[in-house]
């Protein structure tokens, strides 16, 4: 069975972004270390999915950085362009984007029909609405928390609206040069 990898940058306080959907926080630029772990995670991955809201400015912009040979992230960009996509939506009835599928039926099935099939493991990077949906139906099953030296008092969150207790394991951590701690969690 393939495995649903959650990558997601996160404040110390526990924010993936800020009240108004504010990015500024993340520590850039990242250092060697910090690249080779997320290549590390990420190839073994032949699936991205996203929520529909992410969908729209993710695909775009690593398409763009695809394009461009001399952007420091033009790697990432080869990357996340040419790896398969499903997008999960409620209201499109039609892919706006090449080498993407859309997802309309239900969350639960529809990923765990995805984790039945043959092929790599499959990755999800953000939107909060739709993360949460996926830890609190628990389909997530390696959660890669990017913790950035930045607290900013409110903002949006992935954990929240729990009918019940999530409890993680942790398996690994790993502090990057560049001042970001990585927590490696399963369930259980």
């Amino acid at each position: 069975m393939r495995k649903l990898k959650l990558q997601v940058q996160m404040t110390v306080d526990g924010f993936i972004a800020g009240p108004n959907g504010e990015m500024d926080w993340m520590k850039f630029p990242w250092t060697e270390d910090i690249t080779e772990y997320v290549r590390e995670i990420t190839n073994p991955v032949d699936t991205i999915i996203l929520g529909k809201n992410l969908a729209q400015g993710f695909i775009p912009h690593w398409e763009n950085v695809a394009k461009n040979p001399d952007d420091p992230d033009y790697e990432g960009g080869i990357k996340f362009s040419k790896t398969p996509k499903v997008v999960f939506t409620r209201t499109l009835d039609k892919s706006i984007w090449r080498n993407t599928v859309l997802a309309t039926g239900d969350l639960e099935e529809e990923v765990n029909a995805l984790k039945m099939q043959n092929g790599g493991d499959l990755i999800v990077y953000g939107g909060a609405t739709f993360v949460n949906s996926l830890i609190r139906q628990g389909l997530i099953d390696d959660y890669h928390l990017f913790i950035n030296p930045s607290a900013i008092g409110s903002g949006i969150p992935i954990f929240k609206e729990f009918d019940n207790r999530l409890n993680l394991t942790l398996i690994k951590s790993q502090s990057f040069n560049c001042g970001i701690v990585v927590l490696h969690y399963q369930p259980g």
